[in-house]
């Protein structure tokens, strides 16, 4: 199964609730975290919600 490389590249300060809640869903808190995640619907509808914030690479 193919998973992606999600690392959090930008600040979560100064945007909206929904967008840090699913930052942190994905496992993401700080500037420099990466987290592995499963790619399928669920994980690209989170990714495409914070696109402007993170980096999405294959793993």
């Amino acid at each position: 199964m193919a998973e992606l490389n999600i690392k959090l590249v930008k600040s979560l300060i100064g945007s909206k609730k929904d967008q840090i809640a699913t930052a942190q869903a994905l496992g993401l808190k700080k500037i420099g975290d990466v987290t592995t995640q499963p790619d399928n619907a669920q994980t690209r509808g989170k990714a495409a919600k914070i696109a402007h914030l993170i980096e999405v690479s294959e793993a």
